[in-house]
């Protein structure tokens, strides 16, 4: 999951919950600033403590799982060509 597509996923559970930016920040110890540059993909980088701090506030957790290519992690071609 890319840094874009989790602040999407934060901000529809937070959402789901009827929480406001202003809230869940203050819960997660953040500023709603962050928090709302995060849902819109704007930040370039963001801490595992502050990712985890906001997914603990909505009652969940960082997972990880395999992906479907022995690239380690990098696109192949085809997939770069798909995306845009």
């Amino acid at each position: 999951m890319k840094l874009f597509e989790i602040g999407k996923e934060i901000k529809s559970l937070r959402k789901d919950r009827m929480v406001t930016q202003a809230q869940l920040a203050k819960a997660a110890g953040i500023s709603r600033v962050t928090l709302g540059k995060l849902e819109r993909g704007e930040l370039a980088s963001v801490s595992i403590k502050t990712l985890d701090l906001i997914l603990d506030a909505l009652s969940h957790e960082i997972d990880f799982k395999p992906t479907n290519s022995n690239s380690y992690g990098l696109p192949d071609l085809d997939s770069i060509k798909n995306h845009y």
